[in-house]
């Protein structure tokens, strides 16, 4: 699609992840005329949990039949030493809590059921009734006017972050252990940070927290003391972990834009936020954020998509679940990554009054399904 045919369009969407490509489907056939921008760079191909409120995202938009998945209905939560809590599928009626899917595949899946322009953003300016957008496209500038501009890509809204680090890296691989995967999930919190074992296909998808120095030693470890180690921090509920494929790793961090970064532009994904991957939740609440946007968008005149009214409206209407989610997973990290002995037994108790308390196991569970609004 050639970017002169779009001198002008109700939404520009900027970005090529699941989320702006979530928002894309979710306008199609609406009338709105939507312009997707996505730069052709390598995706990331890592496993990315899914929460079932995603799945039915993702049905509403015809995009989750063909998805290959691996299905979490058991999460058990523990800490090295005392405490422990298990959610289950079947105490909320669903087939599962989550699912396990290849990130390359989701994006491609999304990406190949919308039309987009090749190019970035390089920058935009807000004039009267529209905005300019300015975005590179085979070696040159292009231009476009759109009613309002979507950023969906962490990369384009920097200048609006406020950063937290977390003093961890993550160190990503797929590893197979002596017990298969059964559809449980396992967030096992050390010293250290969390450690994450997710069950896809007949492996297990690790996301493992450390701190840098320590992830850089386990990354260049051979795969039999590498495997050794893993055994040591999770423990032996799979028995001896067996092979492990190449490792990757990434730094942590929490980075929060402002939803309504500028008049007639609005952030959502990790253009809004960035969650540490504890919990599973950042992509959850970016592909809520389209969602969202998308009925509000289908639900006013087109005179009215991008006025201040609707971005202030937006903002309201995100901002519980929004930073319902930030704090959740700040809370964790900070909490569970301490070895503090009163801290350690009070985290215990903490997950042992869970497991004999249905109801906040519940309110839990259910947020982290759903969102904090806790419906789907």
């Amino acid at each position: 699609m050639a970017a002169a045919e779009l001198s002008r369009v109700d939404v520009a969407i900027a970005g090529g992840g699941p989320v702006g490509c979530a928002l894309a489907l979710a306008l199609a056939g609406s009338g709105l005329s939507v312009a997707r921008i996505a730069d052709d760079g390598d995706v990331a191909d890592r496993p990315i949990a899914l929460s079932h409120g995603s799945r039915l995202i993702l049905e509403r938009l015809d995009a989750w039949s063909s998805l290959a998945c691996s299905a979490i209905r058991t999460i058990h939560v523990s800490q090295q030493g005392f405490g422990r809590t298990v959610l289950r599928s079947s105490d909320y009626g669903l087939p599962a809590l989550g699912y396990v899917v290849a990130y390359s595949d989701l994006a491609a899946n999304l990406a190949g059921r919308t039309s987009a322009i090749s190019g970035r953003a390089t920058s935009w300016e807000p004039c009267g009734d529209k905005i300019v957008l300015r975005f590179a496209a085979g070696g040159s500038e292009a231009r476009m006017q759109a009613r309002l501009l979507v950023l969906a890509d962490g990369g384009l809204n920097r200048e609006a972050w406020r950063v937290t680090d977390y003093g961890q890296h993550a160190i990503v691989a797929e590893v197979t252990a002596e017990r298969t995967a059964s559809g449980t999930a396992w967030e096992r919190f050390t010293s250290e940070g969390p450690l994450a074992l997710l069950p896809f296909g007949d492996r297990h998808a690790l996301v493992w927290s450390a701190g840098p120095a320590k992830v850089e030693e386990l990354r260049g470890l051979p795969d039999r003391e590498f495997l050794a180690r893993l055994r040591q921090a999770f423990g032996g509920k799979l028995g001896e972990f067996r092979s492990t494929g190449p490792r990757s790793s990434f730094p942590l961090s929490l980075r929060r834009g402002a939803v309504r970064p500028a008049p007639r532009v609005l952030a959502i994904g990790n253009a809004a936020q960035t969650l540490h991957p504890v919990a599973g939740q950042g992509l959850n609440l970016g592909l809520r954020d389209a969602w969202e946007l998308a009925r509000m968008l289908l639900d006013v005149a087109k005179e009215e998509i991008g006025a201040p009214h609707l971005l202030a409206r937006f903002a309201r209407s995100r901002s519980l679940d929004r930073y319902a989610g930030i704090g959740f997973t700040d809370f964790l990290v900070r909490m569970f990554s301490n070895s503090a002995p009163p801290l350690a037994l009070a985290r215990g108790a903490a997950l042992a009054m869970l497991d004999i308390l249905p109801p906040a196991r519940h309110f839990i569970a259910r947020r982290m399904i759903f969102g904090a609004r806790a419906l789907p």
